[in-house]
């Protein structure tokens, strides 16, 4: 008589397999160890997830321990000895369990603290625990599901080959079909959504930003670009900075009106025709008669960090042009996954357009040129200095904040650092070319001559989108141990595989939503002793340079009204 083969997706499929007593302690255990502190504090909700990821994980990685014992016929231990190993077991994990649980509260207000945040109390317990059993069940399911329609393959292929050609076949089918499904039709729908849930925000006028009406401007009198083109953040960004007399105010007199040039997405249909547009509004605003020039790569929805660009203005006198082209509608976090070919192109048709007509000028006439970008616009400014011949393309320097975990050159710099310098701020071929600094430390603290480029890396030892890496599932970081750890760090944090990654990575989303000068917002201070160190302007001392520091940490909001007769 033929068997019965339920089809795929009915009951039965799902209740086949009971729970696995190994799945089960190596789940709790995972779970116990992802309430330990990561890099930043986490509201419950995340923590939920965190710990359903990490329970669903340790279920998975037991059960198919246990399954593989069973596969190779090892024998079950059995009588009093079994009792005990499982007793052992079990005990182990409600320990940790209770401890874990005991200690969380307190370990995620050691964070808290450093950062100057509020306290917590035991309240969010409830709210972890539901999310954690949900995320896990949900998980669960998943698997299950997947498991189904592998033994559904394997059967039917049983029929007509061997039982260890069928298993093997039907896992690789089943791998592949949900790969698949997975970067076919989820990822790109998901992109394609996010696409056109965030376009339409790109067009939204934020109260107080007004066009300009100084021809300095993008988007002002006689400008290439048309205001309505600009999109959110480049509106946002030429409406905004110091004025003429915000500068006067700080370096006593003689300020000019920044130039600020930028480009929208809708501003051209391509890369390179942004490019040669930004170029055209450089020279029309004057750009190239500017003592200094900066090429801003932006983050992805085209934001650039105040943070980063009003300083320079200052320790310039306004005598300065900052040049940005948008690439993307998404948010950072999106546009990390989905927009770095974007970044990159954008970055290198920019520069190359820019950089080509700046070389054709008189040395001693023609402004500094330098590079800045913060987070995935780091990532385009290291797609041009990798693409570049320093010796016979010089620039004059650059800036990274919080550059991304998917870029390169930050990540060799860092594996071939100095010996005896940390992981979190590495010294690199004696600091003669790039160098790196933090809230805390300078560029300026590595010893040694500096070269005629100058390239500073602006890290926190506390971003993870600087610090996630896959290779946290199964390798303890450099940047955890006890002699290379940041002072934003906590002392509490530790390495456990898999979990420790999961942690995280479920950190990127919460990485701008922490106090400043921690995770992945950078103040105006450690951007303005950055600029100092790569464009050495003169002037400054230390007492003026704090009286700057203090004037930009009181700031209003970023998009003021800039009139024709700052000029």
């Amino acid at each position: 008589m033929q068997r019965f083969e339920p089809p795929l997706g009915h009951p039965s499929h799902l209740t086949e397999a009971r729970f696995s007593g190994p799945g089960l302690v190596l789940g709790g255990i995972f779970a116990a160890a992802s309430l330990a502190p990561s890099l930043l504090p986490r509201p419950s909700v995340v923590q939920g997830v965190i710990s359903g990821v990490s329970l669903a994980v340790g279920y998975g990685a037991g059960a198919g321990l246990a399954s593989l014992r069973d596969y190779l016929g090892i024998p079950h231990l059995r009588g009093r000895l079994h009792e005990a190993v499982v007793g052992a077991w079990v005990a182990l994990c409600v320990g940790m369990l209770v401890l874990a649980g005991w200690k969380q509260v307190g370990w995620q207000n050691d964070i808290r603290l450093l950062y100057g945040m509020p306290p917590i109390g035991p309240d969010g317990w409830p709210l972890v625990a539901a999310v954690t059993v949900l995320v896990a069940a949900a998980l669960l399911l998943l698997g299950r599901s997947l498991a189904a329609a592998f033994r559904s393959v394997r059967r039917r292929l049983g029929r007509r080959l061997p039982r260890r050609l069928a298993t093997l076949l039907g896992g690789v089918l089943v791998v592949v079909a949900m790969w698949a499904a997975f970067s076919g039709v989820l990822v790109t729908g998901f992109f394609a959504g996010a696409n056109a849930l965030f376009a339409p925000s790109d067009q939204v006028v934020s109260a107080g930003t007004r066009a300009p009406t100084s021809p300095v401007r993008s988007g002002g009198p006689g400008s290439l670009v048309r205001w309505e083109d600009l999109g959110a953040e480049g509106r946002g960004f030429v409406s905004g900075g110091p004025t003429v007399s915000d500068i006067d105010a700080v370096t006593g007199g003689g300020a000019r009106l920044p130039v600020r040039v930028y480009v929208g997405l809708r501003s051209a249909d391509t890369a390179a025709a942004r490019a040669q547009l930004v170029l055209r509004e450089l020279q029309r605003t004057g750009a190239f008669d500017r003592k200094v020039l900066v090429l801003a790569t932006t983050t992805g929805t085209g934001y650039l960090d105040r943070n980063g660009t009003d300083p320079l203005e200052y320790l310039w006198n306004g005598d300065t042009a900052i040049a940005g082209v948008q690439y993307s509608y998404l948010p950072s976090w999106i546009s990390l996954l989905a927009d770095q070919d974007s970044a990159r192109q954008t970055s290198q048709a920019v520069f190359a357009a820019v950089h080509r007509y700046w070389s054709t000028l008189p040395e001693a006439s023609r402004p500094r040129l330098y590079l800045y970008g913060l987070s995935l616009g780091a990532y385009g400014v290291e797609s041009i200095l990798g693409s570049m011949n320093l010796i016979n393309e010089p620039i004059d320097g650059a800036l990274l904040v919080g550059p991304p975990f998917v870029s390169p050159v930050h990540a060799q710099l860092t594996a071939d650092r100095d010996p005896g310098s940390p992981a979190t701020l590495p010294v690199f071929g004696n600091g003669r070319t790039v160098r790196f600094a933090s809230e805390s430390q300078s560029a300026q603290r590595t010893p040694g001559p500096w070269g005629p480029t100058r390239i500073v890396y602006l890290q926190h030892a506390s971003d993870p989108v600087v610090f996630f890496s896959t290779d946290l599932a199964f390798t303890p970081p450099a940047w955890l141990r006890e002699d290379q750890r940041g002072p934003d760090v906590s002392p509490r944090m530790g390495w456990f595989p898999v979990v420790t990654m999961v942690q995280v990575l479920l950190d990127l989303p919460g990485a701008g939503s922490v106090p400043m000068g921690y995770g992945h917002l950078y103040s105006a201070p450690a951007n303005l002793r950055a600029w100092v160190g790569i464009t050495e302007p003169t002037g400054w001392d230390a007492a003026s340079l704090d009286r700057l520091a203090a004037v930009l940490a009181k700031r209003p909001h970023p998009y003021g009204n800039i009139s024709s007769s700052s000029s």
